[in-house]
């Protein structure tokens, strides 16, 4: 178990694979939600160091760079590198992610190891990314080049910051793109010292940058700015809309958006009940239900609904809330105290809506941002807990007796990011996977996801996909070339 205190190695802007302060000389303070004191002050960058951090990706992108002429093969192991010093700087890496976000060391260490993975897999993309011949009419010959789109801008939330940095990178500098990178204001800590690594792994001066500061400064920056082609973010559906204005102001640069889910979790009849409840448990509570795909609307036959309540109950009070960096602690604190109290607020809500507060329901100690894992049963699909993203640990229960009802319920609601269903009966599986407005539908499991796997919403849950073959395409512009043979 590594220390709660790491050493705070970077707290500066990185641009131009080195650290600098803001132009503004501005700080502000990253907090340790364990116990809502200050970690350290980190540099408070905005538009004037979006622009130098954007120049250096600019000119790190031109055609005669070492980066774009730098082989597809060399990309790939600059990219293989950094996923080892990854591995290499695990404990380190992932006790910084801990004391700056909250979540449990160990959750923290499997976020590091997954990260690195999500960067091989895309290295091995590098020497792939392959054009076609077209055989056009009239004695015409056609081809397609497939181009990296430029410099990126990406925008990542505090829930996941490592893991949401090497979703961002892997597919950009697969495709050969550079990348001016905005993490929460919440959890700076870690993209920095990923920056470090990337200087150590040897990317060219300008290819990744990172500017840390507060979203209406620094990141509406980079969703304004003329030279930035495209902006990657993952966050609320609310700043989404924000920055889909700002590209279509600027210069109508791609975007690409992971947004807010009240994502459905359908528990069938034939289910094993304990282990429904458990898969049902984790959809939620993992991550202190800080997840955009969490399975927030847990549905279950009225057949086995008492006896799952029952059985969730039972998980949910052996689950200890505490020091993210106790190896006993399954759950640490919520990220800030903004949070903290949306949270209670909804908790509050659910009881005078009259859902059954089955338990939790309460702040854990004084200290810090720390809320009981809770469960209301008895849930009504137009209370505010079955509407709106808590973004915590609150999972609601409710009944159901049809599987017809139970996806038209499931598909009411604005959001279509993720859902799941617990069956034994492939034919039920597959209705609901076939009609179910969402991204991702998974079977007798929950966040099933790989590398390999595109990820992305329906509806207000975004646009466009990341992981996969189909979140390089967001990286890549398709250049058509044609001549006449006759």
């Amino acid at each position: 178990m590594s220390s709660s205190k790491p050493a705070i190695k970077y707290t500066k802007l990185f641009i131009n694979n080195e650290f600098t302060d803001a132009v503004s000389k501005k700080k502000f303070p990253t907090i340790n939600p364990a116990t809502g004191s200050v970690i350290v002050e980190v540099a408070e960058g905005d538009k004037a160091d979006v622009d130098k951090a954007v120049a250096a990706a600019k000119q790190a992108f031109s055609r005669s760079s070492p980066w774009r002429t730098m082989n597809a093969s060399a990309r790939a192991k600059i990219m293989i590198k950094l996923a080892d010093l990854m591995d290499r700087d695990v404990e380190y890496l992932a006790s910084i992610e801990s004391l700056d976000n909250g979540k449990t060391y160990t959750s923290s260490t499997g976020d590091v190891r997954a990260s690195a993975e999500v960067l091989r897999y895309y290295a091995g993309w590098c020497d792939k990314i392959q054009g076609a011949t077209i055989p056009a009419n009239g004695g015409l010959f056609s081809m397609t080049r497939k181009e990296p789109v430029g410099v990126v801008g990406q925008i990542i939330p505090w829930n996941y910051p490592l893991m949401m940095a090497a979703w961002k990178w892997g597919p950009a500098l697969a495709a050969g793109c550079t990348i001016v990178m905005k993490p929460a204001e919440q959890t700076p800590l870690s993209a920095l010292a990923l920056a470090a690594l990337v200087k150590e792994a040897g990317f060219p001066p300008g290819v990744v940058n990172v500017v840390t500061g507060y979203g209406p400064t620094a990141g509406a920056a980079i969703a304004e700015h003329h030279d930035v082609n495209k902006v990657a973010f993952t966050g609320s559906t609310e700043v989404g809309h924000l920055i889909m204005q700002a590209a279509g102001k600027s210069n109508l640069k791609r975007v690409s958006l992971e947004l807010g889910g009240k994502s459905p979790l359908v528990i069938c009849e034939d289910a094993d009940v304990k282990e429904a409840a458990d898969i049902a448990f984790h959809a939620l509570f993992d991550n202190h239900g800080q997840s955009c795909c969490a399975g927030s609307r847990t549905f279950v036959h009225a057949d086995i609904y008492d006896e799952f309540v029952k059985e969730t109950k039972k998980l949910v009070e052996k689950r200890k809330v505490g020091d993210p960096f106790d190896s006993n602690t399954d759950q640490g604190p919520q990220i800030d105290q903004d949070m903290f109290d949306k949270i209670l607020n909804l908790i509050e809500s659910g009881k005078k809506e009259g859902a059954n507060l089955v338990t939790g329901g309460s702040r854990v100690g004084n200290a810090g941002y720390f809320i009981a894992p809770t469960v209301f049963s008895d849930v009504g699909d137009n209370m505010r807990i079955a509407k709106e993203e808590i973004f915590g640990p609150v999972q609601s229960i409710f009944k159901f007796k049809d599987l017809d009802e139970v996806i038209e319920r499931a598909n009411k609601t604005t959001y279509g990011l993720a859902a799941g269903i617990v069956t034994k009966n492939i034919d039920k599986a597959l209705k609901f996977a076939k009609a179910v407005e969402a991204g991702s539908v998974w079977i007798n499991g929950y966040d099933l996801i790989a590398p390999q796997t595109p990820f992305g919403g329906f509806k207000k849950s975004g646009i466009g996909r990341e992981l996969g073959e189909e979140g390089l395409h967001e990286y890549i512009e398709v250049k058509t070339i044609t001549m006449r043979t006759v």
